[in-house]
């Protein structure tokens, strides 16, 4: 049972009062009659979280509904690539609650603006290769998957069409770079990530973070960088990469101090693909964003992490300016 009154404002001060009066007799009564009463939106404490794309189906799902019920609060998601939102948030432009950003450069762009005081590492994941199940070079990439043809071979063809996100504001789009990069040091294969990826930006592989998912989806691309994480919920396959390469280790950084790569006007190393939750200085409801940090890290949300493919942050520390 649910009521709802419209137009309130309208009404003179006594008749708001008496209205008030008649929903909580309603409440009562349903609740003695033993009829469930539904929250509405505008009894939950807004919470709005500015996350990495990436994290879309699960944050918009499961995490959602669970904070809801869980934490009594109502979940608002902006879903966009890490490092443009951290500029949003140093800028001003956008205020959330609180940022979870992948990998640790837009945390600690956002730490050392002063708009938040430390990052709470909360989950990982690594690259991958996904696929197309209706590509043409399906045979080939599942073959790949079982480690029965090099996947590098695959992506060198030239008649390949491969997707990949813009590596000045997603740090997927510089992480597929790092990823060739470590690919072509191991393999002592100089050439391989201008003929794999062509320039840096190559404006016939860059598209929006969905998009690259849903061209995958469609057969308009063979295959494209992803995350762990994401292929599973569109039920695309996908090739596993080596550990050296596939950017989950905690100190790639240090293993690869010669890998860098400059775009945008500014020099990157490659970074372990963290994920680090922010409670905003400027945060409109910082108790409940403070609440939700401490509940990503607990039992039920990290249940939900696995069921997503995310593994667990294992011994990544906390961020600080």
């Amino acid at each position: 049972m649910s009521a709802k009154i419209t137009c309130m404002k309208s009404h003179s001060p006594q008749t708001r009062r008496e209205l008030l009066l008649r929903l909580s007799w309603l409440a009562m009564g349903a609740a003695c009659a033993g009829f469930p009463i539904r929250l509405l939106a505008g009894d939950l404490a807004a919470l709005d979280v500015a996350y990495a794309g990436s994290m879309g189906s699960m944050m918009e799902g499961p995490i959602k509904s669970s904070v809801a019920q869980g934490l009594k609060l109502d979940f608002h998601g902006r879903a966009q690539g890490s490092g443009a939102l951290a500029q949003l948030i140093v800028g001003g432009a956008i205020r959330p609650d609180v940022f979870i950003p992948v990998t640790p450069g837009p945390a600690l762009m956002v730490l050392r603006a002063g708009k938040a005081d430390s990052a709470q590492p909360i989950a990982k994941t690594e690259m991958v290769i996904a696929y197309s199940p209706k590509s043409r070079f399906t045979s080939r990439f599942e073959a790949a998957a079982k480690g029965k043809e090099d996947l590098w071979k695959i992506l060198l063809d030239p008649g390949l069409r491969f997707g990949r996100t813009d590596p000045v504001t997603d740090p997927q789009g510089r992480n597929i770079i790092f990823t060739v990069m470590l690919a072509a040091k191991a393999a002592r294969q100089a050439d391989l990530v201008e003929k794999i990826l062509g320039s840096t930006i190559n404006e016939k592989q860059i598209f929006t973070e969905p998009t690259v998912m849903a061209r995958l989806q469609s057969g308009a691309l063979d295959a494209s960088s992803a995350y762990k994480i994401q292929p599973g919920p569109l039920n695309l396959p996908y090739v596993t990469l080596p550990k050296e390469i596939n950017l989950s280790g905690q100190n790639v950084h240090a293993d690869h101090p010669d890998v860098t790569l400059s775009v945008g006007g500014k020099t990157y190393s490659p970074e372990p693909l963290i994920y680090y939750a922010s409670v905003l200085k400027e945060s409109p409801n910082g108790k409940g964003a403070a609440a939700f940090i401490e509940w990503l890290k607990g039992a039920e949300a990290q249940s939900i992490f696995r069921h997503y493919n995310y593994d667990a942050p294992g011994d990544a520390s906390s961020l600080h300016a």
